[in-house]
């Protein structure tokens, strides 16, 4: 069997690191746009700190309470443990209070920034488009939006607010004990701290690792599943499972090691935390013998420790997943970094079409410097006039198309409509003026209906019904149980390729623009299918400008005007009689297509 794809490409060098000022900085106009609930949200902090910072002292007075060394006579302390009762619940009722007031921040910031990434991703260029692995993008997408709420969070509710409490702790201990406590808590804090940043820093590297094989494994997942009928064409079932199945070992390697690594992590944190503890109960123990503390000042010692590290712990994981939030948001604002190579000039205005002439002036094209498509190309669609291209395949017939939507710019000439140059125009004026029916129409998998309102979203009903009939669809509609209202399947895979283009008409109907282009709208049909798409492509540009970019000489033969390309050449140019008459490249063409027909 042959060798599976390669597993997992480089990352992409353009996409920049990041730290987390240049975080900060992107995510604070998102919370500030919440500041009212940002202010009681810390409130709600504040308390919910201050409840659990009194806990332990609370503590400590209800077993200094109950200790017959210090008062032969008990009582019990019950307003110490009702206030106790009261920190309990308010430590962990003022948490759920800040949780749930900031959590609309969060939510509303993953809402604005994941359309952001949604309308970005649209105003890229098609070139960026063609080359996507869609797969790859949703993850990182995904993974982006889930890395920001958790930025947003933890940064403001974690790691600020545990640093004031090791602060807090450290004065309590100082004022109440000794300054050797405070010591020893401020040296395992920073080395704690230090060891943590060190080895994440370290161990980040693999967490990169996994992040790219699990988006390069999903992306060769969603491939397979789009193209399974090609998969099923050719048996490669087995071949498509061994591909995968290498980009999940790929994968599963890079897990292994990122588990290898947090354990090496979590080990070193605890061995510091046990370290601290110990030395401070040694510490504690021997005052309670030296009688210079109560067993309720142990209690609180301890209770302080476990409390303090316990957030630190935290710490801990919450700057590894910091780093790993990072590490999720450099590909989705990678993203949002990578300029669009087609936009509008500054100066761009509204393209206005009273007539659809359109003219190709001296125009040069290459999708590669090295390699050019359109060589010199000149030539007027005059208003109202159907005008074929035909040629070779690779003779530049469907970039002409592509141009002239200004997918991509061209290298050399001008592309005017009405006079007007299609880069001194707003690009969503310019393709409001231009409708197409594709070689290949692909259909969103919602119903027969929706696909057509597509051309048109707010289109009104009767105009849709009209362009249904103009299409010629009422039959294949009438024949369907559910009739408009059917599901036509991922990328219209349930219809047929002539209902697909009748489908692809209707909506270039509801669209209502001056300007249509068929690019070969034809190529993939029987005879019977040909002649129907043929007729209604007729009717309907009627009174258009349009450009019918052909494979098939037979469906072009009453064009105004026919164009031959060859080479990126603009070679002949006449009506199909007068080419013939001529006896160059288009009679050729048509001999052969004629010949190849006779069978």
């Amino acid at each position: 069997m042959r060798r599976p794809y390669g597993p997992t490409p480089p990352r992409d060098a353009s996409i920049p690191r990041l730290n987390l000022r240049e975080v900060w900085g992107y995510l604070w106009p998102y919370l500030w746009d919440f500041k009212g609930r940002v202010i009681l949200a810390i409130m709600a902090l504040l308390a919910a700190k201050g409840a659990t910072l009194a806990m332990p002292w609370a503590l400590k007075h209800i077993i200094d309470g109950v200790d017959r060394s210090l008062q032969p006579e008990l009582v019990l302390p019950i307003a110490f443990l009702l206030f106790y009762g009261f920190l309990r619940f308010g430590g962990v009722f003022f948490g759920e209070l800040r949780d749930a007031i900031f959590s609309r921040v969060t939510e509303r910031a993953m809402r604005r920034i994941g359309l952001r990434v949604f309308e970005h991703l649209h105003r890229l260029e098609l070139n960026f488009h063609l080359s996507r692995q869609t797969g790859g993008i949703s993850r990182d997408i995904e993974r982006g939006t889930s890395a920001i709420s958790f930025l947003m969070r933890f940064l403001m509710f974690n790691i600020v607010p545990t640093l004031f409490e090791i602060v807090m702790v450290a004065a309590i201990f100082t004022l109440a004990f000794s300054v050797w406590y405070a010591l020893i808590i401020l040296v395992a804090v920073i080395i704690y701290i230090g060891f943590t940043v060190i080895t994440t820093e370290w161990r980040t590297r693999f967490v990169r690792e996994a992040n790219q094989a699990d988006s390069s494994t999903n992306t060769r997942a969603v491939d397979s599943l789009l193209n399974y009928e090609t998969v099923k064409y050719f048996n490669n079932e087995a071949f498509e499972a061994q591909t995968y199945d290498t980009f999940l070992e790929t994968w599963e390697k890079a897990k292994l090691k990122n588990r290898l690594s947090l354990l090496a992590l979590n080990s070193g944190q605890a061995l510091i935390i046990a370290a601290a503890i110990t030395g401070m109960m040694i510490m504690a123990t021997q005052s309670v013998i030296d009688k210079n503390m109560t067993l309720g000042d142990l209690a609180m010692v301890n209770a302080y420790m476990i409390q303090l590290f316990i957030p630190l712990n935290f710490l801990g994981f919450v700057y590894r997943e910091m780093r790993r939030a990072l590490t999720d948001l450099e590909n989705m604002l990678g993203l949002l970094q990578r300029e669009p190579r087609i936009e509008d000039a500054a100066d761009a205005r509204e393209l206005s079409v009273p007539e659809g002439e359109i003219r190709f002036h001296d125009v040069s094209f290459g999708y590669h410097r090295d390699r050019p498509i359109l060589k010199g190309l000149d030539f007027t669609v005059q208003a109202g006039h159907r005008v074929a291209i035909v040629g070779a395949s690779g003779a530049g017939k469907s970039t002409i198309a592509r141009l002239l939507y200004r997918f991509y710019d061209i290298d050399d000439g001008r592309i005017t409509i009405d006079g007007q140059d299609i880069r001194d125009v707003t690009l969503d004026s310019l393709r409001r003026a231009i409708a197409i029916v594709p070689q290949d129409t692909v259909l969103f998998n919602t119903s027969i209906r929706e696909n057509i309102a597509y051309g048109n979203p707010s289109a009104p009903d009767e105009a849709i019904d009209r362009a249904i009939r103009m299409a010629h669809l009422e039959d294949f509609i009438a024949a369907l149980p559910q009739g408009d209202q059917t599901l036509v399947g991922e990328r219209g895979l349930k219809v047929s390729g002539g209902e697909k283009q009748r489908i692809a008409i209707a909506r270039v109907l509801l669209k209502g623009a001056p300007i249509l282009i068929f690019d070969e709208a034809t190529s993939a049909l029987d005879s019977r299918a040909e002649a129907a798409i043929v007729a209604a492509m007729r009717e309907v540009s009627s009174g258009h400008t349009s450009l019918v970019i052909a494979h098939r000489l037979s469906t072009i033969v009453d064009a105004d005007t026919i164009l031959v390309l060859d080479e990126g050449r603009l070679v002949e140019q006449g009506s199909h009689e007068a080419l013939l008459a001529h006896d160059g490249r288009y009679a050729q063409l048509w001999r052969l297509q004629q010949q190849s027909a006779e069978p």
